[in-house]
């Protein structure tokens, strides 16, 4: 199996999300949103459902997901930035469907469908074919270090590892990127 990698180029990222709206494809859209901005991996994405982001009392979408990963058994408290609320808020059926990322019987998609969507739009606009829904993941992670504004220890936390190297691995972080932390940083 090959290596899944971080969308590194922000404007591929853009064209990405501007490909799912452009084609009306609103729960696609939301799906990259969703992996991308609460890392979870693609099977905890997959079965989460509208009561576990949308508080139907009230009306309004909650603060915080929270999940026990499959993977981990760790339980999570994920906030939902404004990013990831809006995706819901376009997407967000009339209808009371039950899982957010519906296949349209009922049930979730499955991950097989959820690659075929993202290798299909990836195609589209000329993403690596090496990017994938795990590559989604990695994507706020690589942005979170790579830009330096946020804590390589909260990132670690954030992903469940164990060390700075695994961290640094799994992220792809890359020589180029290291050279430009070192050139960019600016402290007087």
């Amino acid at each position: 199996m090959a290596k899944t990698e971080p969308i590194r180029d922000k404007g591929q990222l853009k064209a990405l999300a501007d490909y799912f709206l452009k084609q009306g494809q609103l729960r696609n859209y939301t799906l990259m949103i969703m992996a991308i901005y609460t890392v979870l991996r693609i099977s905890d994405l997959l079965q989460l459902k509208w009561d576990d982001v949308y508080n139907h009392e009230s009306r309004s979408f909650r603060k915080h997901l929270t999940v026990i990963e499959h993977k981990t058994g760790k339980r999570r408290s994920i906030a939902l930035n404004s990013q990831a609320i809006y995706a819901l808020s376009l997407y967000r059926p009339c209808t009371q469907k039950e899982y957010i990322f519906d296949n349209g019987r009922g049930k979730p998609l499955s991950r097989v469908q959820a690659w075929r969507i993202m290798h299909e739009a990836n195609q589209a606009v000329g993403i690596d074919d090496t990017i994938a829904c795990h590559g989604l993941r990695k994507t706020w992670g690589y942005h979170a270090w790579t830009s330096q504004q946020v804590s390589p220890v909260v990132i670690m936390d954030i992903y469940n590892h164990s060390s700075y190297e695994v961290t640094k691995r799994y992220l792809g972080v890359e020589q180029d990127d290291l050279d430009e932390a070192y050139l960019e940083m600016k402290l007087f």
